[in-house]
């Protein structure tokens, strides 16, 4: 553009397109709003709003309209409401624009650009409406969704050409292709004002497109039961009918149930007439009379059919019965040597750790037999003897392990009850409480009464008497400085002591809680075959003397469980720091006859 034409050009138009080239990708759209005030500044009519339009294509503004269609409006200012507005300013800005230079740049790419991004934001608008759940989201996406379709009405409206590109799109038949009432009846509506401006354009589109558009015209006329939806799709295929005598042929012997369907389902539903109209176009007598010869031959084929089928059926019957007879027979044997299969492996199995459990008993006894042959005459009862009272220690140890457990279990138990309970008392006395304190009423607040001078007098006499009977002791100047100086040295120890009082309480309030927290660990803790290395790293003390001395106290302990039976009598519960250590380095001289520990 040459400095006498750019001259001339409104300077809102040139800030505009120096801010939208400077500005970010996601500001441009709200940049290009200000076109909206631009296009209302101008008379409707004139050559002013062509000179307007034709300088807003030279700087690509237009162009700049087409390309933020396809943008993400989710995070740009005013959301979808802004992708309608510049739908709408789109749309306005290309018709009855005839741009000069660059013409066929505009017809073939940028009007064809401009029909697809508005069908794909349509689509999107639509997606979001039927996915919407509040109201007012829904209220403002079919706004915004028929503020698009009404300008994509206008942009082919002034560019007939556009028709057939539209009808022909995916995304137009996709937005046919949908269930919600308000956006069909609004699609349909389209739909209607497409065949209105170009009555042509049916047949310069594909035919597997017409018929596409057909089966779903047809398809809601069938399934939907909604008077809106079924008037438009009357009104739409009374347009295709009027306009296209082989569309109306095609109609007719693509969908033969269809007269029945519009008699018995949209009958008295407030569209008779158009109903009316739309039966006489499709159903004439000619049409009538070649359908009753249609229906006669394909009732007599599908008799034929129906006997050869039954015929069929009958002479295939006998082989089918056979073969599933066979079939489930082999079936049944399989699964009965499957089972007699395993229950033969589980017998063995049974046998195999008999036989091993009876061996095993055997050895012991050997082994026994041949340590008895070791030892004297003279100690075998003596031995046996031990053997007994090992046993019965052992049943001993077994039964007061069960109950102790038992008991434990059930302290565990009756503590959490208690717990519990106190923690309901607890609430229930609070709750209690604040009712009391909330019907309480505070009495009115009374002042203090004032002094009679008769009252002032007998206080005066009063403390004149007591003051005679208890005359306060004179004391030097000396007396007072060392009552003053021993009165802070006493106060110096007391704040002393009194800090290391609070040390002494704060310690024995933190053993004490480490103590209870440790008491609710291990009620808490599982057994010890359940338990893992995480629960057992708990109750691992990091201290190294700690952790010597419990592994000095549990060698103590192993050791005192070796000691001869008869001086472990009555020291079941003795204390491992009580154990004397004298004894334990004794040299045994029992007899092992249950494991492989040689004697």
């Amino acid at each position: 553009m040459t400095p006498d034409q750019s001259s001339d050009v409104n300077p809102r138009i040139l800030s505009l397109a120096a801010e939208v080239a400077e500005s970010a990708e996601q500001n441009v759209p709200v940049l290009l709003l200000q076109l909206k005030e631009i296009l209302q500044g101008v008379s409707a009519r004139g050559k002013e709003l062509k000179k307007l339009k034709q300088d807003l294509y030279d700087y690509d503004l237009i162009q700049y309209c087409v390309l933020v269609l396809k943008q993400d409006y989710c995070r740009i200012q005013g959301g979808w409401a802004t992708a309608a507005q510049l739908a709408e300013i789109l749309s306005n800005c290309c018709v009855g624009l005839n741009p000069e230079e660059e013409a066929e740049e505009f017809y073939s790419k940028v009007l064809p650009s401009a029909a697809e991004n508005l069908l794909i934001l349509a689509r999107r608008l639509q997606a979001r409406f039927t996915r919407a759940v509040k109201d007012e989201e829904k209220t403002d996406f079919f706004r915004s969704f028929r503020t698009v379709t009404d300008s994509i009405c206008w942009l082919f409206g002034g560019h007939v050409q556009l028709t057939q590109q539209v009808m022909q799109s995916g995304h137009f038949l996709q937005l046919l292709l949908t269930d919600d009432v308000e956006t069909e009846a609004v699609m349909m509506s389209v739909l209607q004002n497409i065949i209105r401006v170009n009555s042509v354009v049916l047949m310069k589109t594909d035919e597997k497109t017409v018929h596409a558009i057909l089966d779903e015209l047809v398809y809601k006329l069938s399934s939907s039961s909604n008077p809106v939806i079924g008037i438009a799709a009357t009104k739409a295929m009374i347009l295709i009918a009027n306009h296209h005598q082989s569309i109306l042929k095609s109609i007719c012997n693509r969908y033969k149930g269809l007269r029945m369907l519009l008699s018995k389902q949209w009958s008295g539903k407030g569209f008779d007439r158009e109903l009316g109209q739309l039966l006489e176009l499709l159903y004439s007598r000619t049409y009538q009379q070649n359908q009753m010869q249609r229906l006669h031959h394909a009732a007599c084929v599908i008799q034929a059919a129906w006997k050869a089928f039954q015929t069929r059926k009958r002479i295939k019957r006998l082989p089918k019965a056979v073969s599933s007879l066979q079939k489930s027979f082999r079936v049944k044997k399989e699964q009965q040597l499957l089972l007699l299969e395993r229950q033969r492996e589980e017998e063995e199995l049974r046998h195999q750790l008999q036989l091993q459990r009876q061996r095993a008993i055997r050895e012991f006894r050997q082994r026994q037999l041949h340590m008895l042959e070791i030892v004297p005459a003279s100690l075998v009862d003596r031995h046996l003897r031990e053997q007994e009272l090992k046993a019965v220690v052992l049943i001993q140890k077994q039964w007061r392990g069960h109950r102790e457990r038992k008991g434990f279990h059930l302290q565990k138990q009756a503590l959490k009850q208690f717990k519990a309970a106190v923690t309901l008392q607890r609430a229930a006395l609070r709750f209690l409480e604040k009712r009391r304190n909330a019907r309480k009423v505070l009495p009115p607040w009374k002042g203090p009464q004032g002094l009679t001078d008769a009252r002032r007098l007998e206080l005066r006499k009063l403390v004149e008497e007591h003051i005679a009977l208890h005359p306060a002791p004179l004391l030097s100047e000396q007396s007072s400085k060392e009552l003053h100086l021993k009165c802070q040295e006493m106060l110096a120890q007391h704040l002393m002591k009194r800090h290391w009082h609070r040390k002494a309480e704060q310690r024995s309030d933190a053993l004490r809680a480490q103590i209870n927290t440790d008491i609710e660990l291990l009620m808490n803790a599982p057994g010890l075959k359940a338990a893992t290395e995480k629960e057992l790293a708990v109750f691992t003390s990091r201290s190294a003397p700690v952790a010597a001395r419990a592994k000095q106290t549990h060698t103590t302990m192993l050791q005192f469980t070796r000691w001869p039976w008869w001086k472990k009598l009555g020291d079941e519960f003795m204390d491992p720091e009580n154990i004397p250590h004298d004894n334990l380095d004794i040299e045994f001289e029992s007899l092992y006859l249950g494991g492989n520990e040689k004697v």
